[in-house]
C-alpha cells in the first residue's frame, strides 16, 4: 500500500516571509504563477503551498473574500465543541 508522505507545517513566520517577497517580487516576473515558481524553489517549498499563503494572507488582511484564519480556528474549535458533545452512537 501506497504511504503518504508527511505534508510539512511551516512556521507563521516562514509563511510571512514567502508572502513578503512574493509581494515584493512579482513585478519581475510576467505571471502570478512564474512568481510563485521562481519564488517557491528559493523557499525550498512547492509553488502551490506559496500560492496558498499568499491567499489566506490575502484573505486574513481582507483583500480577498473567503474564510479567514481566524474564523477557520473558530469553526474548528466549535466543531471539537460539538463532537465532544455528541451522544454515542449505537452500532
Amino acid at each position: 500500500m501506497d504511504q503518504k508522505k508527511p505534508t510539512p507545517k511551516y512556521t507563521a513566520e516562514f509563511r510571512e516571509r514567502g508572502v513578503r517577497l512574493f509581494r515584493e517580487q512579482r513585478p519581475d516576473y510576467a505571471s502570478d504563477n512564474a512568481a510563485y515558481r521562481a519564488i517557491a524553489s528559493k523557499l525550498r517549498c512547492s509553488h502551490d503551498t506559496l500560492r496558498a499563503c499568499c491567499i489566506q494572507a490575502a484573505r486574513d488582511a481582507g483583500e480577498r473574500g473567503g474564510v479567514t484564519s481566524e474564523e477557520k480556528a473558530r469553526i474548528k474549535a466549535l466543531e471539537r465543541e460539538v463532537k465532544d458533545c455528541a451522544p454515542p452512537t449505537r452500532s
